[in-house]
């Protein structure tokens, strides 16, 4: 049975899709409410409970507009240097988030998974249901999963032993969602991939809250400025949902582009950020 939170989260999801449609003519909280089958007041609490704003402002923080604001004060100072001179504020959380890559060794990688033993469980958070999953040595995977079902971690590693177990490399990383930051040095993630792929996604972890970049700048942080393409490919294969934020890379137009999980998931996460950084 869907929890409340879930429920709500589908109606502010299916809101958000709503307002990304039609945001040039700048919809009415009436005709949104409406969209979602809810009261313009209920649809107001609600959404500010779930955001911490009010749906007017929301819309701001996700439109097409303010991702191109937001690239544009990316390009005055770079995002090298933003992830390096914010410290300890509030938009650079995941920059404080060092996180040790402790790659598969290439025989574990060939034999997908032998000899491994993974625990996952499933748990709610603000855009739905995770399901975490985890090794010895950390996190290995973390994806939406609305379903329940195992059958994407399974093909991810088919010759793994599965168990559903929770153990803290999966509640450490959980407490993301629930702005609990005591433990994020103890965050430790297992991954498998190429060098190349480690690479791109080590660089996602410096791209500060509240801030979105591009594919082209992702190629050129890892020193490879030809190599977009080769990165999008990358970005798409990420394992670790929100953790390793491959939802702040969108496309240099501004257009907010694809996302492994859903464009209004992506769009839904990328607004609920700015809200947190404007709150603090």
């Amino acid at each position: 049975m869907k929890s409340q939170a879930a429920y709500n989260y589908e109606r502010i999801a299916a809101a958000i899709e709503f307002i990304t449609q039609n945001f040039k003519s700048q919809p009415d909280l009436d005709s949104v409410a409406r969209h979602v089958h809810v009261s313009p007041s209920h649809f107001q609490r609600m959404f500010t409970e779930w955001a911490g704003t009010s749906p007017k402002k929301f819309l701001q923080y996700i439109s097409i507009q303010h991702a191109k604001q937001i690239l544009k004060e990316g390009r005055q100072a770079t995002l090298w240097d933003a992830a390096h001179d914010t410290g300890l504020s509030s938009t650079s959380r995941l920059h404080d988030l060092f996180i040790t890559i402790e790659g598969l060794t290439p025989a574990e990688y060939k034999k997908g998974g032998l000899g491994l033993s993974i625990r996952y469980d499933f748990a709610d958070t603000p855009f739905g249901t995770v399901i975490a999953a985890s090794t010895e040595k950390g996190l290995c995977y973390l994806a939406f999963e609305e379903e329940k079902s195992v059958e994407k971690l399974r093909r991810q590693y088919p010759n793994a032993t599965l168990r559903q177990e929770a153990d803290s490399h999966q509640q450490n990383a959980l407490r993301f969602f629930q702005h609990d930051w005591s433990n994020l040095s103890e965050i430790k993630l297992h991954l498998k991939g190429t060098p190349f792929q480690l690479k791109v996604w080590e660089t996602l972890l410096k791209v500060p809250v509240g801030k979105l970049t591009t594919y082209g700048a992702i190629a050129e942080r890892i020193g490879q400025p030809s190599a977009s393409r080769a990165v999008g490919t990358a970005i798409g294969s990420n394992p670790i949902a929100f953790l390793i934020p491959c939802h702040r890379v969108i496309q240099l137009s501004g257009v907010l582009g694809g996302y492994r999980w859903g464009t209004t998931r992506k769009t839904a996460i990328i607004g609920w950020e700015n809200a947190q950084v404007l709150q603090n």
